[in-house]
């Protein structure tokens, strides 16, 4: 019966590993479509653990009885101690915290580089923005709005910001960081236990798998950038519980990470190439940052739309607009973009009163691989 203690803890180890194995960036975990499976473990998870334990105890008489009494309980520390690391120190929420109380600047306060990258939010008059060195650690910050909760996400692997309103069928929802898919952040909402895509807002799995949460218009500026088009908005404070675990030298945002996982590739349509994603109506289509850098802008017709993407003279600031069909020329200048006679800021907003601010597009900077992989239809006028 010895063989049921042993047998026990070694199940309970291989569960437990394989627990975060699947949703966690472990070499080769996350190119498999084994997100079915890794949900089935974790819905599991009790039963797995509650089997092993039976078979420990089992086999505990048999086990102890022997003249090396301390072999057994080694082994029983050891899975103890390798359960608790697991599930404490290398579980997603775990590693990654939610600040629970937020703080902002407004421009006289805002002490950090005006180059500090943020991902920007506007409703009603209210304008807030978070940097994205401090997204990176949280991953996830809860916020309000023009009065609305809002969820501010952030995945460093995927170099993708989104905004979302924490809504299930119409109820409030709560989300923790529960682990990655393709590379990409999983949240997992209370209520049910679904896991949803950060990249999409898409539950991939689980009881609501297929829906999606709604998400708000963001852009991504620097902080210079947001206090120009908005001088009355706020910029998110860094939290004093987690300086230490902030990117307090910005070297993801400006792609100079020397991390595998996070590193930028300074060459076009590889991995980590960044890319500008927009979503259209004929379908999502991306463009290649480095031809940006160039041009500082890209006019393009997709299916009936015209577009056109700025990049700011920061060369970090990017917005994309949709813009009148019959437009002959367009001329960015300084911080004006003229169709033709009319003439708009940066952010779209009409420099003329009798003129209509120009229409934002959903548009994002990524690496390649990400949006490859949450848009596989996606097309690009100079793709490999």
């Amino acid at each position: 019966m010895k063989i049921l203690f042993y047998l026990g803890l070694g199940a309970l180890v291989l569960f437990e590993f394989l627990k975060i194995y699947f949703i966690m960036p472990f070499p080769g975990s996350q190119q498999w479509d084994s997100i079915d499976f890794a949900y089935f473990l974790h819905s599991y998870r009790w039963m797995f653990r509650i089997a092993s334990l039976i078979l420990i105890l089992v086999g505990t008489p048999s086990a102890i009885s022997k003249k090396r009494k301390w072999v057994p309980v080694l082994c029983l520390l050891t899975t103890l101690g390798m359960t608790a690391i697991f599930n404490l120190k290398m579980a997603a929420d775990a590693m990654f915290k939610e600040p629970k109380q937020l703080s902002f600047h407004t421009r006289e306060s805002f002490e950090e580089s005006d180059s500090t990258l943020v991902v920007a939010i506007e409703n009603k008059g209210e304008a807030k923005a978070y940097p994205i060195r401090y997204l990176v650690y949280h991953h996830q910050v809860r916020d309000t709005l023009a009065g609305k909760p809002v969820m501010v996400t952030y995945c460093s692997v995927c170099r993708t910001g989104r905004v979302f309103l924490p809504f299930v069928e119409g109820k409030p929802e709560q989300f923790r960081l529960v682990g990655m898919d393709h590379f990409n952040a999983m949240f997992e909402d209370l209520g049910t236990g679904s896991w949803w895509q950060q990249a999409t807002g898409e539950a991939i799995t689980g009881e609501f798998k297929g829906k999606k949460l709604d998400e708000i218009e963001s852009i991504q500026l620097t902080a210079g950038a947001f206090f120009k088009a908005y001088p009355q908005g706020t910029i998110m404070a860094a939290n004093p519980n987690f300086l230490s675990k902030y990117d307090t030298l910005g070297k993801f945002e400006k792609g100079k990470s020397e991390s595998k996982l996070t590193g930028t590739d300074p060459f076009s349509w590889n991995e980590k190439s960044w890319v500008i994603g927009v979503d259209l109506k004929a379908g999502a289509k991306a463009y290649d940052w480095n031809m940006l850098l160039e041009t500082e802008s890209i006019r393009d017709r997709v299916g009936d739309q015209d577009i056109l993407i700025l990049l700011n003279k920061d060369t970090q600031s990017f917005v994309a607009f949709e813009i009148p069909s019959d437009t002959k020329t367009h001329l960015w200048k300084g911080d004006t973009l003229y169709l033709d006679s009319a003439a708009y800021s940066f952010t779209g907003k009409s420099l003329k009163p009798n003129q209509s601010d120009l229409k934002r597009l959903k548009a994002y900077q990524e690496f390649w691989h990400s949006w490859r992989t949450f848009h596989p239809e996606t097309v690009g006028p100079n793709l490999k």
